[in-house]
């Protein structure tokens, strides 16, 4: 059952119940001592705690912080996706799904909120999260420690504004080019040994999803969407608390038109008359929606740290063709809905010795449950794919079901002062409808720190990765047959789940106090590597493997920070390949598939070079302070199809061309009577106008050329109180 309907009655139950007990009935506060504590230090302590549960020893950490979000290309006010972007190695693909490439992966992204995971579902997180209940966060790679299963390419661990719940709140207003126009309102606050947090916005812009053209205003292409979220905690007593957090999205795309295309056939199978119809009329929608609800529990006390957590989320994509115009120009129209439910359970634990050793362990379980109604109207051909009659619709219901279950043990054993090892294995079962698999995965980081300005590290996990879900195609390729939808390849083995092997190595320097510099590489090699493409109208991925993958990279960072001046700057190389399709292979043309079945080919989103810098500068004077930033990405182009010299295409062989964009910015405070705040905000994203492409239409799984967006000059006006 979706749990959309229950999240605000969740939250409004937890929040009053846990506000009653701050005050209980006068017949059960007789002889009753009120407990000494400041609810604030309780819960900072309690934070700390937490982050000792998991600490991601060894791993590659990329930290942000809520000022640092601010001080980035549209602040609060970006997708959450673009705020990941500016981390080293991260490389940007379509927002419609607010896809992002880490290492050379494709999504395989885990998110959390307070060390809590959050379930998948079939649209990623950046797009549903939105950054101003952010405190900070962290983008997590490499060599993972044994608590990260499943999702592995990064850990997105974000922890909400909550440690003081400090009163107040604020209601900001940001519009400008691309009919954008934006409202958001969060307020926060304590009383007693009770914390909440909340917030709600509302986008309108005329650019959900990148334009296929090169113009400055794509056609057809407004969204709407909406966001809440909120975070209630009651402080139990000195050593314990308890946690309800959740989050309602719910989001309308108009799918972009390209002007000028060439049509397939007619609705009634005959001859296509010039004039007809128009492919810049056409009129295809996507509806989102993606609900969560987490309950933690953390106990803290010498020596030993608890957390246990409940979720639950629903999430749903619903593609609607147009039924006459996707006839004209595809021979086929789709109307795609899929939805799936999902709940789990999570225990960590870490245990102190007497001795140099720090035990940690724990187990998790998830369970998914995905319908996926499609009707699909097509028409009959004949052997040389010709329409012979009218279209006739084909109707399709699916119901698949997996579960994901993990347990991990680890120790952290410090032999000497400068030497810290970190090892431990954990075990993983996956079981759906269609496949069931496990694995015992062994982790092991070695972290040593010569001097106090210089840190070593290195690792090795084994990574297993089972299929997302909600991605797996269930479709029947045979219904198919004899019709305009009929696929050349039948078939259609099962998606597999993902067994790598991963090395990870670097060295972090402090040149100075306000100076560190960084160089991290890796290498990876998987069987059945996952990956995941659109191969039709909607915007809902499918998912294949390939039966051998290998990804190896190198990252440099830097980071500079004195006074009211700070920078940073990240260059990564990647190389990621695959060979052979070993799922799935309807999906493909029958020649690539013969190709890749005996080539090593690029990975569609496989970026070469990667790179991105920022610099901010602010003055805080009387009555105010004002900051200024800059900030500049560069991508070498996401892979495409290529020719030989024969005229044979080679999938993913060739790249778009390469991009830098330029983004600046100010932000102006102004204090206020009564402690009130006044921020005025201006922002110019792609300063220089430049007309870039992120996709041209081909290449493995990209159904739809993308162009970055123009330039544009935004501003926001804010009050916080």
């Amino acid at each position: 059952m979706p749990i959309r309907p229950f999240v605000p009655v969740l939250l409004l139950y937890a929040a009053t119940a846990l506000a009653a007990e701050d005050n209980p009935p006068s017949d059960a506060a007789v002889n009753q001592t009120p407990i000494a504590m400041d609810p604030v230090m309780v819960t900072t302590t309690l934070d700390k705690a937490r982050d000792d549960i998991v600490p991601s020893l060894g791993a590659s950490t990329f930290s942000i912080s809520s000022d640092q979000i601010t001080l980035q290309s549209l602040g609060a006010d970006a997708p959450f996706s673009q705020i990941i972007l500016r981390a080293p190695g991260v490389a940007q693909d379509s927002a419609a799904n607010g896809d992002l490439h880490v290492r050379g992966e494709h999504a395989n992204l885990q998110y959390r909120i307070n060390d809590v995971l959050l379930p998948e579902g079939i649209t990623g997180f950046g797009l549903e999260l939105d950054p101003r209940f952010v405190g900070s966060m962290q983008l997590i790679t490499g060599s993972l420690p044994a608590q990260y299963g499943f999702r592995t390419a990064g850990i997105v661990d974000i922890h909400t504004k909550s440690s003081s719940f400090e009163n107040g709140g604020s209601a900001d207003l940001f519009g400008g080019s691309f009919d954008t126009a934006k409202t958001s309102v969060e307020s926060g606050g304590t009383a007693g040994k009770l914390g909440y947090f909340a917030n709600g916005s509302f986008n309108h812009n005329s650019i959900g999803i990148e334009n296929p053209a090169p113009g400055t205003t794509p056609l057809h292409d407004a969204t709407d969407q909406y966001k809440t979220f909120a975070c209630v905690t009651r402080v139990l007593n000195d050593t314990s608390r308890i946690s309800v957090m959740g989050s309602v999205s719910y989001s309308n795309f108009q799918i972009p038109n390209t002007a000028g295309l060439p049509p397939g056939t007619s609705p009634n199978g005959a001859p296509w008359l010039p004039g007809s119809f128009s492919s810049a009329t056409l009129n295809e929608h996507q509806n989102e929606q993606n609900d969560y609800v987490i309950i933690a529990y953390q106990k803290s006390t010498d020596g030993l740290n608890l957390q246990l957590a409940g979720y639950g989320r629903y999430s749903s994509a619903h593609f609607t063709p147009d039924p006459t115009g996707d006839l004209f120009f595809d021979g086929v129209a789709s109307d795609v809905d899929r939805k799936v439910s999902s709940g789990g359970l999570q225990a960590d634990i870490s245990v102190l010795t007497n001795g140099p050793h720090t035990l940690r362990g724990g187990v998790m379980l998830l369970t998914e449950q995905l319908s996926a109604d499609t009707t699909t109207t097509v028409f009959p051909v004949d052997g040389s794919g010709n329409p012979t009659g009218s279209p006739f619709p084909i109707a399709g219901a699916n119901s698949d079901h997996a579960v994901f279950s993990g347990m991990y043990l680890q120790d952290e054993w410090k032999p000497a002062a400068q030497l810290t090892l970190n090892y431990g294995a954990r075990f993983d079962a996956y079981s759906s409808s269609f496949d069931r698999e496990n694995q015992l995965s062994p982790r092991v980081n070695l972290i040593y720190r010569p001097t106090s300005t210089t840190t070593l590290h290195a690792g090795y996990a084994r990574y297993f990765t089972p299929p997302p879900l909600e991605n797996v195609s269930s479709a029947t390729v045979a219904q198919f047959n004899g019709t305009s939808n009929a696929s050349a390849v039948t078939q259609n083995d099962p998606v597999r789940s993902e067994r790598a092997n991963y090395f990870d190595a670097g060295i972090t320097q402090s040149l100075s106090p306000e100076l560190q510099v960084g160089v991290d590489g890796y290498y990876k090699t998987a069987r059945n590597q996952l990956d995941d493409g659109l191969f039709g109208q909607s915007l809902i991925l499918s998912a294949f493997n390939y039966r051998e993958g290998r990804i190896h990279g190198v990252e440099l960072t830097a980071s500079y920070s004195a006074g009211g001046f700070s920078a940073y700057s990240n260059l990564a190389s990647s190389v990621a390949q695959g060979k052979d399709w070993s799922s799935a292979q309807f999906l493909f043309d029958p020649a690539d598939l013969a190709y890749v079945r005996s080539h090593w080919i690029y990975l569609d989103h496989a970026q070469r070079l990667t790179a991105s810098c920022g610099s901010s500068y602010t003055w805080k004077r009387s009555p105010g302070s004002t900051h200024v930033y800059v900030d500049a990405l560069y991508g070498s182009g996401l892979r495409t199809d290529a020719t030989d010299s024969l005229g044979n295409t080679i999938p993913n062989g060739g790249t778009v061309a390469p991009y830098a964009t330029i983004n600046v910015g100010a932000e102006r405070d102004f204090n206020l009577p009564g402690k009130r705040i006044l921020k005025v905000r201006l922002d110019v994203v792609n300063l220089t106008d430049k007309s870039y492409e992120l996709r041209n239409g081909a290449g493995v799984g990209v159904n739809a050329a993308q162009y970055g967006m123009r330039r544009g000059v935004f501003g926001s006006l804010g009050v916080s109180f």
